[in-house]
């Protein structure tokens, strides 16, 4: 009789917890096999027998003996030229290791929520075979499995208590969350998804505003870059203009002097000559006089005493004068005239300025846009700060709107919250820089402003309202408007316009409201010296509303 082949697969002889051959085959009550090693310390690690293929449970421990049959097939599958297939799938480095594999593990295809386990290709099978496991909920692997458990009950975290913003799980939901609103998650992520949907918007619309702003800001550096580059060239060409005016002024006054110093060495040269010459002549004569003086001869004397007693002709009237060029009057007070003009320099407001120094507005000072296409090349955009909100104010649309309410919202204290005026800041501060912003208001009263960071949050004081201390400056949008800083008013008469543009020129220390409609009306422009960041910010009476406005594409 011919021997019988053996056409079978290494791969159904596999033990599905080492994933290897199977060595010394035992079978359990289930029908299904494992090495002996590898089920012996499965159950010894777990308190219940389970199948580690099937999951199928027993009451009590089955005794383990070695499947002879099967251990001879494998024998003889061992001598054939059946190659087991190369291990694949390992999990790596970043990859979800699979629960089950014993040694080197492989990478998890799925994870389940109801086992709180991750399952390798073979050891998930029972999952889609096995009856006991239909229904369970599989899910990308994901090695975070003990954070979707229930600290206290160890169980699937699949309800939302809306009541305490909360996930639970569904012991949870009938114990010390029975009477609160619960709903699954699924449909609690429904409403969430609405809300990121809108919160992505507005990142997205802030993002674009940044990217301008940023670009804006780098063509501005640009163009300072080359306003500085022509300035400092423009002045180097005129210093050294001056420079050059002021050396060749001293050469020309140098060469002047040499020559007159070189006409009065001449003319003193030919007049100490002359004046050699007559005393050697005196001498020579005083000489001969002598002589004759000394002389017995009377005779003698008398013939040449008329002679010799003759004077040189002029001899009392030569006289010459040495001109001191350098000690001129005149010459001295051009210098010194010209030495207090170049002093001057250094007192230039432009110089002091630069050096931190205090100088006029007007020196730093951009014109102020005319159209409102000229104020929004200055826009700036602004979120409101919840942290500052006093409690009685409800901000919504993405922190852009702020509303008054005649109930206290619960916001846990902060520091910069107001507690007594219905006041609230924004989050952006202002400095250094050109800033347009618009409002929209509504109700019978608000007041529109920009304060220190120092403003007073605490109390009823009026260290605390924008525009009663010197820490703020506000307009209070009424029946009429009025503008007010350390607690001085201005009444200002201008038609009512439920739209107001601020613009701030901080480097200027200029502040300026307008009401928008057709046109930009001026209502206000203050003066002042800035020193440190400014908030914008709100105060609102009851039933009224401030929206900042956005200020899109369209609206340009």
């Amino acid at each position: 009789m011919a021997k019988a082949q053996l056409f079978v697969s290494q791969h159904e002889f596999t033990c599905s917890v080492c994933l290897d051959t199977l060595t010394d085959p035992v079978s359990i009550p289930c029908g299904h096999n494992f090495c002996l090693k590898c089920l012996t310390d499965c159950w010894d690690q777990n308190e219940e027998c389970s199948c580690p293929h099937c999951r199928h449970i027993f009451t009590t421990r089955p005794e383990l003996n070695r499947n002879t049959l099967l251990n001879e097939v494998i024998k003889k599958l061992k001598k054939t030229t059946i190659r087991s297939p190369p291990s694949q799938n390992y999990a790596g480095p970043g990859d979800v290791e699979c629960d089950f594999c014993t040694g080197k593990k492989f990478r998890a295809v799925k994870s389940c929520l109801t086992c709180m386990a991750s399952y390798c290709q073979t050891h998930l099978q029972p999952h889609y075979e096995g009856d006991a496991c239909k229904g369970y909920k599989l899910v990308d692997p994901d090695r975070n499995l003990k954070e979707k458990l229930c600290v206290k009950h160890q169980k699937c975290l699949e309800m939302f208590c809306k009541t305490d913003e909360t996930c639970i799980c569904t012991m949870c939901a009938v114990t010390e969350h029975k009477d609160h609103k619960i709903v699954k998650l699924e449909m609690e992520r429904e409403g969430k998804e609405n809300q990121l949907g809108v919160t992505l918007s507005d990142i997205k619309w802030i993002l674009e505003e940044r990217e301008k702003t940023l670009k804006k800001t780098r063509w501005e550096m640009e163009e300072m870059k080359i306003s500085v580059e022509k300035n400092l060239e423009e002045n180097k060409k005129s210093f050294t203009s001056l420079i050059r005016c002021i050396e060749e002024a001293h050469r020309k006054l140098t060469e002047k002097i040499r020559e007159q110093e070189k006409r009065e060495t001449e003319k003193a040269e030919t007049f100490i000559e002359q004046l050699e010459k007559e005393i050697e002549e005196l001498k020579k004569r005083e000489a001969k006089l002598k002589v004759l003086s000394e002389t017995k001869d009377h005779l003698h004397f008398q013939q040449t005493m008329s002679s010799r007693c003759v004077l040189p002709p002029d001899g009392d009237s030569l006289s010459f004068t040495v001109t001191n060029v350098l000690s001129s009057e005149d010459l001295r007070k051009e210098l010194s005239d010209l030495k207090k003009s170049l002093e001057k320099i250094s007192l230039w407001d432009i110089i002091r300025t630069l050096s931190g120094g205090e100088a006029p507005n007007v020196a730093l000072q951009h014109p102020e846009p005319q159209i409102r296409d000229e104020f929004l090349q200055y826009f700036c955009t602004l979120t409101l700060d919840i942290n500052t909100a006093q409690r009685d104010l409800r901000l919504s649309k993405g922190n852009k709107k702020v509303t008054r309410e005649a109930t206290e919202a619960e916001y846990p204290d902060h520091p910069k919250r107001f507690d007594y005026w219905e006041q609230v800041l924004c989050r952006e501060a202002l400095t250094g820089t050109r800033c347009y912003w618009e409002v929209q208001y509504s109700g019978g009263y608000v007041m529109i402003g920009v304060a220190y960071k120092g403003l007073g949050r605490k109390g009823e004081g009026w260290q605390c309202c924008l525009g009663y201390n010197d820490k703020s400056w506000s307009l209070q949008c009424h029946s009429q408007y009025i503008v007010s800083h350390n607690n001085k008013h201005t009444v200002i008469n201008a038609p009512y316009s439920p739209r107001i543009g601020v613009y701030l020129d901080w480097p200027a220390g200029s502040l300026s409201f307008y009401s928008v409609s057709h046109t930009m009306t001026l209502l206000h422009r203050f003066n002042t010296s800035f020193t440190e960041p400014l908030y914008p910010g709100f105060f609102l009476g009851l039933h009224c509303s401030v929206t900042i406005s956005r200020l899109t594409p369209r609206d340009h």
